[in-house]
């Protein structure tokens, strides 16, 4: 079982979006969305396939600029940011405990060897090469490189893919006690009901930001989240 250990308090104002604008060509992602995102909230962001979703969490993240508008993280923001394709950039000729090392190299070996058995990398699994993972075992060890950086915002892209479903309950356990905030988009219902407290669901007609969790947005809309799982 793994834990997010506590991690330092943010201002109450953890990301302002202003008049944010994004185009790919002559698609246009967004234009003037504005929005909020408080210290505790924990944001599930919603829509059709290509709506938008690791667009923004990709903005918020600061791994895409806007074409207007401005993104600005609040005081004492630690973000920790889990990509859709973060397992695809793992060195496939390092092992578990080097990718740890290469992450933190003024940490300890014994704090980053409790780190990756936490993470069900116990033993000589520490040295196995990336390139002989299977899905989720990246997905755990990208996972645990993120935590040990003890970030108080949390952007996650699709993070229970790949996961089984051993591993997936652990991560919902283990965010569900989580002390930071939250922006993350999941197809997951299980993860959606269980760890939203707002949603942004992005339709042809704009941005809508609903008050309650998941559940509370299939209550107020109708309709279940489209493409879930």
């Amino acid at each position: 079982m793994f834990n997010f250990p506590p991690c330092a308090r943010s201002g109450d104002d953890v990301v302002k979006i202003a008049g944010l604008r994004k185009a790919y060509g002559e698609r246009v992602v967004y234009t003037g969305l504005d929005l909020i995102i408080r210290r505790g909230e924990r944001w599930a962001v919603m829509g059709v396939n290509g709506a938008g979703q690791s667009t923004l969490l990709k903005l918020v993240a600061g791994e895409s600029t806007p074409d207007a508008g401005t993104v600005s993280l609040g005081a004492g923001v630690r973000l920790g940011y889990l990509a859709q394709h973060a397992m695809e950039v793992l060195d496939p000729r390092r092992t578990v405990l080097q990718t740890l090392e290469d992450a933190f190299p003024m940490a300890s070996g014994g704090s980053l060897r409790a780190l990756a058995g936490c993470f069900g990398f116990s033993g000589e699994d520490v040295d196995k090469s990336c390139r002989v993972l299977s899905g989720g075992e990246k997905a755990r060890l990208v996972i645990a490189r993120i935590l040990y950086d003890r970030p108080n915002f949390l952007v996650l892209d699709e993070p229970t893919n790949h996961l089984d479903m051993a591993t997936k309950e652990m991560l919902v356990r283990a965010l569900a006690d989580y002390e930071g905030t939250m922006l993350f988009a999941s197809h997951d219902r299980r993860f959606l009901a269980q760890l939203s407290n707002r949603v942004l669901e992005l339709t042809p007609d704009g941005a809508i930001p609903y008050g309650g969790g998941y559940l509370e947005y299939v209550a107020a809309s109708g309709h279940e989240a489209p493409g879930l799982r």
